[in-house]
């Protein structure tokens, strides 16, 4: 089988329980670190999907790996080659489709409930239920591209989740694990003392319980993951 590429633009932003989930299924995989310049691949071809992961810039920003990015994931798309995008990944996804990448009414940082929109396509990607609590660290938001369906929302931000056939772009992070974790609380402690809103948690209430909800994140993420593994090619 093909790998899976995992793009990372960010050196703290790497791709945490997705990594896991795809070693816990025998699928290869691949760092691409952006952060580092490592090129963007020309064609999705050498891959079975493409993973996008977060990361503190904006897809607005004149970075010159981000058209590139852009160009990839239109061509991913085009050839069936399933994307996944995480936070800025999911961004990214967004504006190749033609949709745009905004500054959200309110920044979200820490835990908070999502709520499932569409039903029968929620229940596919996410399982059952209407309601799940997932992280959250972002101060943009992306409209849906042309086709899209939005399954999921939040109380400060619309626009969640998103599907398109075998592609999910997510506001949200569902790849946290307890060093991630720590180490955004620790390095962006400044951020959050100087965002403050009904949205936003310090860092203390966000590793508060951390553990315990980190079980039920990585429960909803097997359910994501392993909906967008069956599109693999």
């Amino acid at each position: 089988m093909k790998p899976v590429a995992i793009f990372r633009h960010f050196p703290t932003e790497g791709p945490g329980y997705f990594a896991s989930a795809l070693e816990h299924s025998g699928i290869p995989h691949e760092i691409l670190q952006i952060d580092a310049g490592e090129p963007v691949p020309p064609s999705p071809d050498a891959y079975a999907g493409l993973a996008f992961m977060g990361g503190p810039m904006s897809v607005n920003d004149d970075l010159p790996w981000i058209p590139q990015v852009l160009a990839l994931i239109r061509d991913a798309v085009a050839r069936g080659v399933p994307v996944i995008g995480h936070c800025l990944g999911g961004q990214l996804l967004s504006k190749a489709l033609g949709g745009t990448v905004s500054r959200n009414p309110d920044k979200e940082i820490g835990w908070g409930a999502i709520s499932v929109v569409e039903p029968e396509l929620g229940k596919q990607w996410l399982g059952e239920g209407s309601e799940f609590v997932v992280f959250h660290w972002h101060g943009e938001t992306f409209s849906l591209p042309a086709g899209a369906t939005r399954i999921a929302r939040s109380d400060y931000c619309d626009n969640q989740i998103f599907v398109l056939g075998p592609h999910i772009g997510m506001q949200c992070h569902i790849e946290m694990t307890p060093e991630l974790i720590a180490s955004w609380c620790a390095s962006g402690a400044g951020e959050i003392a100087r965002s403050p809103g009904p949205g936003v948690q310090s860092p203390q209430v966000i590793q508060a319980g951390a553990s315990e909800r980190l079980a039920t994140l990585h429960a909803i993420a097997d359910r994501v993951y392993a909906r967008w593994f069956e599109g693999l090619k």
